[in-house]
């Protein structure tokens, strides 16, 4: 079990034994993977982060192609920078490469074929990491919002290359967990891969509609 102050890595990362302090390797690291924008790797990069936004899109059916693995790692590494109770992120992920395993997480998902896809990540809450002094409601919830942010913030990075996703929430949690051998409770599964075709927006509230403004009031006398 993790400790307050114990460094955290990227998931499938060990930190080598070398002169640098345990954060600085993980900065470094991440700094690698999120920045490394070399030629052969920005063909299909967007860095505009709110025409990334405009852009997202549920996409149901998927390409067979395979995800290059410097994409899913800069995927992967967006997780890991989202925001989280007190910085312990209380979520794991599980990288599902197993094709038995995607079947079975598709029964275990209202029968949605799309949950096979090219590119499957199980979100799980994990609320022992976060070392706060609140009750175990509390640290719950705050490890549900941590594993969503990070599904979100994944997302997003999969849209910015070029990719599309689905987010799964209409699961059997504990069928889900028995299938990717976890105690741990998943919150989403985030299913991702090149679209078969590009979807147009579809209408949504308007602004004015959705937002809420509470202004100043003046002080009754």
């Amino acid at each position: 079990m993790s400790k307050k102050g114990d460094k955290i890595y990227p998931i499938g990362y060990s930190p080598p034994h070398g002169t640098l302090e345990d954060s600085d390797t993980r900065n470094d690291l991440l700094k690698i993977i999120l920045g490394d924008h070399s030629k052969e790797k920005i063909e299909n990069l967007n860095t505009d982060i709110f025409e990334v936004m405009s852009k997202r899109r549920s996409t149901r059916k998927f390409d067979s192609k395979n995800i290059e693995e410097w994409k899913v790692e800069k995927i992967l590494a967006a997780a890991d920078t989202a925001p989280t109770a007190g910085n312990f992120q209380g979520f794991e992920i599980f990288y599902v490469k197993d094709t038995k395993m995607k079947e079975k997480l598709v029964k275990a998902a209202n029968n949605q074929p799309y949950v096979n896809a090219p590119l499957v990540l199980v979100y799980c809450k994990n609320p022992s990491r976060v070392k706060l002094d609140f009750p175990k409601k509390t640290l719950t919830e705050f490890a549900i919002q941590d594993a969503t942010l990070a599904a979100a913030y994944s997302q997003l990075a999969a849209t910015a290359l070029g990719l599309s996703s689905i987010w799964i929430g209409m699961i059997d949690k504990e069928k889900v967990s028995k299938i990717i051998d976890t105690k741990l409770i998943p919150s989403s599964i985030l299913c991702i891969g090149y679209p078969t075709q590009q979807k147009h927006p579809k209408p949504r509230r308007n602004l004015k509609d959705l937002i809420h403004v509470l202004e100043n009031k003046t002080a009754k006398k």
